[in-house]
């Protein structure tokens, strides 16, 4: 373990450190997407606009998330960025009209898929020298592109289902993320001050 800070300078060390003291805050995002999960996968078709709501927020959380990630990372900053700000657009839109959102969503489904499965794969290769648990993002990231040709072919009512079951999947998926993330940035804290 202390051979994986050796190289690292004192300044390096100092901030790995201090990063490492907000550990909880992804945890307790993690569990909060998971309970977001849990809420979109009881819901039905006729809370088209609490979906729409929560979808919305879920976008804003996430783009934040991106950004925090950004403000942490070493190399593909602007990507963080970049995901950042089109997941706070998105969330924008979604609550401006949450009924038309749902609408949308269903009908763009295919493509809303493959654009979060691209992003999990570009992040989990991203990660790769720092991220031990980079291949459950990737391995994500595949299910999601998978869905995106499945619900390409799918009529607007199966994609309105699929719409409900996509977005607790992605807040499961989100969360699980999230609490690994967690334990990974409070373990790179022990390691940076031993």
């Amino acid at each position: 373990m202390a051979g994986e800070t050796e190289d690292l300078t004192v300044d390096e060390r100092e901030t790995l450190s201090d990063m490492s003291q907000m550990w909880w805050l992804w945890l307790v995002l993690g569990i909060g997407w998971m309970i977001v999960s849990l809420i979109i996968l009881e819901t039905d078709e006729n809370s088209v606009e609490t979906v729409g709501v929560i979808i919305g927020i879920m976008f804003l959380i996430a783009g934040v998330q991106e950004f925090l990630i950004a403000s942490v990372a070493e190399g593909w900053k602007w990507l963080w960025i970049a995901f950042g700000v089109i997941l706070i657009l998105c969330g924008i839109a979604a609550l401006v009209g949450p009924k038309s959102t749902f609408a949308e969503f269903a009908n763009m489904l295919g493509f809303i898929l493959l654009l979060v499965g691209a992003m999990w794969i570009i992040e989990a290769f991203g990660q790769k020298d720092t991220n031990s648990l980079w291949w459950f993002g990737l391995v994500a990231g595949i299910m999601m592109l998978v869905l995106a040709f499945w619900a390409s072919g799918q009529f607007f009512i199966t994609k309105a289902y699929t719409l409900l079951v996509f977005a607790g999947i992605w807040a499961m998926l989100k969360g699980v993320n999230d609490i690994f993330r967690a334990f990974q940035i409070k373990r790179i804290g022990k390691i940076s001050a031993g």
